[in-house]
C-alpha cells in the first residue's frame, strides 16, 4: 500500500487548527482476491423499456469482466425477490447462464426492495469461499413499494450487510429511485452510490463498478489517530468513526487497485506542543498488516497544504450543494439560495487553489443546473439533477477518489 499523512497548522474561528489528510491507495502491481458478487436487479414496472436495457448492459459488462476464479450470482426482484442464478464460479456454462439470464429479464409489478436486499446478502452468506471477497450490487430505478420502506430500517439493512461482511454496492438508474435509500444502503459499506441520468453516462459508470468490484487487494482497511495536544478531533469524511481507547478510529471499508481512499481529520489546538500517530490497518491474503505511518507536516501555501485545503473546500462544496437540494424540496428558496452561495463560494477557491487532485471542473456543471433551479424557485425541479447531486454527495463525502481512463469517444 502507498501510505501518506500529511497535516497542516492554520488559524481557524476560534484559535488554532490542525488538518490531517490520509491516503491509503493499493500498489498498481498488489494481486487481487477472487470475489463473490450477487447481482441484484430491479425488474419493477418502471424499469420496462430504457431502465431495463440499462441494467442489463451493465450487469453483462460485469460478467464479462469477471475473471475465472470470482463467483457470481444474480437475484432479480419486482414485488418479490427470486435468486434466478446462485452464486457459482465463473466458468464458460457460468458465463453463458447468466448472459441468458440476464438477456431474458422482463418487468413486473411492485418493488420489494428491501427483502431484496436482505435476500441477495444471504445467498451470499449461504457460500463460502476462502479468499473470496463477498459483494453484492444493485441496480434500480424504483423506489420501494412492497414491504419496509421506512428510511430507519433500510439503515439497519445497510449496518447488517456491512457487519456480516459483505460489502454493498448500489447503482441508480433515471429519476424514480430513491437516494437517501441508496445512501442508506451503501454508507455502512464505505462505497457510496453511482447515479446515471441516461445511456449516455452507463459506460463510465460502469467502468468505475467493474474496477471497484474486481480490484480489490484489501479488505476492512481502518486507519487510527491518537492525537496529543488537542481540545477535539473529528474525521471530515463520512466514514463509520468511533473512539477507541485514546485513538480515533475510522473504518475505510475496502481498498483496491482503482481507488485511492481519502480521509481528512480536523483538530482544535489546546497546546502549541502537538502530534498526531497514524496507524493504519487492512487485510490482505488471510492477514492483518499493520503499518504507522508518519505524519508530515506541511505549509499552508505548499502543495501538500493546498492539497489538504482543497479536500476540505470540495467537501464544503458538495455538502452545499446537497443542503441547497434538500432545501429547494422543502420549498424554502431562502434557504436553497443561501446554501447555493456557499456553495459557489467554495467552487471559486478551488479554482484559486489550482490543486489537479481537486479538479473544480466537474462541479461546475452541476452548480449551473442547481442555480437554474434556485432562480424557478424550485418549481417542477428536475428529478435527474437532484439524484446526480445526492449521489455525488454521497461519493465525495467518502471521497473515493477515482484512478480511471476517460471515456473514449466510442463510449460518449
Amino acid at each position: 500500500m502507498k501510505l501518506t499523512a500529511w497535516a497542516v497548522e492554520r488559524d481557524g474561528g476560534k484559535g488554532r487548527d490542525v488538518h490531517l489528510l490520509v491516503t491509503v491507495e493499493a500498489e498498481a502491481d498488489a494481486p487481487r482476491a477472487p470475489v463473490a458478487v450477487n447481482l441484484v436487479i430491479d425488474r419493477s414496472a418502471s424499469m420496462r423499456g430504457a431502465p431495463m436495457a440499462a441494467a442489463v448492459e451493465a450487469a453483462l459488462l460485469l460478467v464479462e469482466r469477471a475473471g475465472p476464479k470470482d463467483y457470481l450470482g444474480l437475484l432479480a426482484f419486482d414485488g418479490v425477490p427470486e435468486q434466478l442464478v446462485p452464486l457459482r464460479i465463473l466458468d464458460s456454462e457460468a458465463r453463458a447462464q447468466l448472459a441468458e439470464r440476464l438477456s431474458a429479464l422482463k418487468t413486473g409489478q411492485g418493488t420489494a426492495l428491501h427483502e431484496a436486499v436482505d435476500s441477495g446478502a444471504a445467498a451470499i452468506r449461504r457460500l463460502f469461499v476462502p479468499g473470496a471477497r463477498p459483494k453484492m450490487l444493485v441496480l434500480t430505478d424504483g423506489e420501494p413499494s412492497v414491504g419496509p420502506r421506512a428510511l430507519a430500517e433500510f439503515r439497519t439493512l445497510g449496518s447488517t450487510v456491512a457487519e456480516s461482511g459483505i460489502t454493498l454496492h448500489a447503482l441508480g438508474l433515471g429519476r424514480h429511485y430513491l437516494p437517501e435509500i441508496l445512501e442508506a444502503l451503501t454508507g455502512p459499506s464505505g462505497t457510496g452510490f453511482t447515479h446515471v441520468d441516461d445511456a449516455e453516462g452507463l459506460p463510465l459508470a460502469t467502468a468505475a463498478l467493474v474496477a471497484e468490484l474486481f480490484g480489490e487487494v484489501g479488505t476492512y482497511g481502518r486507519i487510527f489517530v491518537r492525537p496529543t495536544g488537542f481540545s477535539e478531533l473529528q474525521c471530515r469524511h463520512r466514514y463509520p468513526a468511533r473512539s477507541e481507547g485514546d485513538a480515533l478510529s475510522v473504518g475505510l471499508g475496502s481498498l483496491s487497485h482503482a481507488f485511492a481512499r481519502r480521509a481528512l481529520f480536523t483538530g482544535r489546538l489546546e497546546s502549541a506542543d502537538w502530534s498526531l500517530g497514524v496507524t493504519t490497518t487492512w487485510m490482505e491474503n488471510g492477514d492483518t498488516r499493520r503499518v504507522t505511518v508518519p505524519v508530515q507536516r506541511a505549509l499552508p501555501d505548499s502543495l501538500e497544504g493546498r492539497l489538504i485545503r482543497a479536500v476540505g473546500v470540495e467537501l464544503d462544496l458538495v455538502a452545499a450543494e446537497s443542503a441547497s437540494w434538500k432545501a429547494l424540496l422543502r420549498r424554502n428558496p431562502p434557504a436553497a439560495e443561501q446554501a447555493l452561495l456557499t456553495a459557489e463560494s467554495a467552487l471559486r477557491e478551488l479554482f484559486e487553489l489550482g490543486v489537479d487532485e481537486v479538479s473544480p471542473k466537474r462541479h461546475e456543471e452541476r452548480l449551473v443546473d442547481l442555480r437554474r433551479a434556485v432562480e424557478r424557485k424550485g418549481a417542477e425541479l428536475p428529478a435527474l439533477l437532484v439524484r446526480r447531486a445526492r449521489a455525488e454527495d454521497a461519493r465525495t463525502g467518502l471521497s473515493i477518489v477515482q484512478h480511471l481512463p476517460a471515456p473514449s469517444k466510442a463510449g460518449r
